[in-house]
């Protein structure tokens, strides 16, 4: 099943789609609420949509053409979505850090091989909790953007590139216990020139919007995710790759990598969202593109239904940022 949110004359609907029959889940305020109500009474999320009904039928293709879709799921209160990520967990991805890293940066590239290496040799342990991966921060809810809609990389930026990742998006549970409402598609879009100076600015390189979306894959994730990624500019494309995940492409677990972010009480906040993206191992980056305002970055998988589609913008530079004394 694959779960999406449209904009309405009222507000939001959830729709709910097997194949390529698509319908409104009745009753559903929000994914968000159906999300609460599956955790809340012990039943799965497809069981509270079957419970709810489906609705009106509708044309999701035609609906993002006229730019109605929106997150597939938000939190109420924004502040509440938690934006985060892995990174060196795919087969190759190593190798895609140190073509993107300057050879004078050869201890930056000698930690990320020795990271990927600890992930082969112990990122899917049989039992218990394997070693923790490369971890970073990328916002919250305000710095979601729907499909659809421009990522625009701050005046400061030295670089706005794609990065084509698999995520999870899970609801905490009144009793702090993490729920997983399913899987999306993700445009875990970052600074690659501004990293590339020294793998101490990962931390700020991350700093940046995300897009997810525009559906939810609720249930089990294949285990072998084949899907490209491409840029697009004036309509012409300019860069397309393959790009693969699934765990028969990673060098970690999805469980491992689960447990090493919820393993932290502050992410287990009752109520709270949670967009937690997978890594990636293909960056157009690492092939020498350099991307301009106005390219649009394409991102799709079969498994996900509708491609993910952002045109990407460049926000005018505000200056020295200050602070107000009280």
């Amino acid at each position: 099943m694959l779960l999406s949110q449209i904009l309405t004359n009222t507000g939001v609907a959830v729709v709910a789609r097997e194949g390529s029959e698509a319908a409104i889940v009745r009753g559903a305020a929000s994914t968000y609420a159906l999300a609460t109500e599956a955790a809340a009474s012990n039943r799965t999320l497809s069981q509270v949509i079957a419970d709810h009904g489906l609705g009106e039928a509708v044309d999701l293709v035609r609906l993002a053409g006229e730019g109605r879709l929106t997150h597939p799921i938000m939190h109420p209160d924004p502040s509440h979505l938690m934006l985060t990520g892995t990174g060196l967990t795919h087969l190759g991805s190593a190798a895609t850090r140190d073509s993107m890293h300057a050879k004078a940066n050869a201890a930056d590239a000698s930690d990320s091989m020795k990271m990927f290496r600890m992930g082969l040799e112990n990122g899917k342990p049989a039992n218990g909790p394997g070693v923790q991966p490369e971890w970073f921060y990328k916002g919250n809810g305000h710095t979601c953007v729907a499909p659809g809609q421009p990522l625009t990389s701050p005046g400061f930026c030295d670089d706005s590139g794609e990065e084509p990742e698999i995520a999870g998006v899970y609801l905490i549970g009144a009793d702090g216990q993490p729920c997983r409402v399913g899987w999306t598609l993700a445009n875990e879009f970052s600074d690659h020139v501004m990293e590339r100076v020294n793998y101490l600015y990962l931390a700020h390189s991350k700093l940046r919007p995300a897009a997810f979306g525009p559906e939810i894959l609720v249930g089990v994730l294949p285990h072998d995710i084949r899907g490209t990624s491409r840029i697009r500019r004036g309509g012409d494309v300019i860069w397309e790759k393959p790009f693969l995940s699934g765990e028969a492409n990673m060098s970690h677990s999805f469980a491992n990598l689960e447990h090493h972010h919820f393993k932290y009480g502050l992410f287990c906040q009752p109520g709270d969202v949670h967009v937690h993206m997978f890594g990636t191992a293909t960056l157009s980056f690492a092939d020498g593109i350099r991307t301009q305002p106005g390219d649009t970055f394409e991102i799709e998988a079969a498994q996900f239904g509708l491609p993910l589609i952002n045109p990407l913008t460049v926000a005018a530079d505000t200056g020295m940022a200050t602070v107000r004394p009280l």
